[in-house]
């Protein structure tokens, strides 16, 4: 199977370009990860539950630009007080779960130093990102994360960047 990273750098990261991956034998289709591989994450408005210690904070968004004006009030606070995701690296799956958001959201875990308007970073770096997420579902994302900081956030239910540090 062709790792992640290297899938991406070789056809970027679209949707298309996994299918014609698989079309022309580059890919497998990854097996579902083991147990002990699985991060569970849980959205509610404007935040995913696990990096804030399990505290909700209550959000009650509409939208999009309400999340925005949340968090520009009480993001940075709770970034300083959130727990930061230590992982050794290897195949991961992020099970998302949408408890009570009322729109659709997802999520998008990329190298921590990843700038979305340069076109050289989606062919160099990795960056993992999906919707679809409506209130009640979950959705799994797998991504091969090698040693290096990352970040994760949802820009549907805009939530602040939480870090994840791969060591090993």
């Amino acid at each position: 199977m062709v790792a992640g990273r290297t899938l991406h750098r070789a056809i970027g990261s679209t949707t298309g370009g996994v299918v014609v991956a698989l079309a022309l034998g580059l890919a497998e289709m990854p097996v579902a990860a083991e147990a002990d591989h699985v991060i569970q994450l849980t959205q509610t408005g404007c935040q995913f539950l696990e990096p804030e210690k399990g505290v909700d904070g209550g959000f009650e968004p509409r939208s999009a630009e309400d999340c925005n004006r949340i968090n520009a009030e009480t993001g940075g606070q709770r970034l300083a007080n959130a727990k930061i995701l230590e992982l050794s690296p290897g195949t991961y799956t992020f099970r998302v779960t949408n408890t009570d958001v009322p729109y659709e959201l997802g999520l998008w875990l990329r190298e921590a130093d990843y700038q979305l308007g340069n076109p050289l970073h989606k062919l160099t770096k990795l960056s993992v990102s999906g919707g679809g997420l409506y209130e009640g579902q979950t959705k799994d994302y797998a991504v091969d994360l090698e040693p290096g900081e990352y970040l994760y956030s949802c820009p549907l239910n805009p939530t602040p960047n939480y870090k994840l540090v791969v060591k090993g």
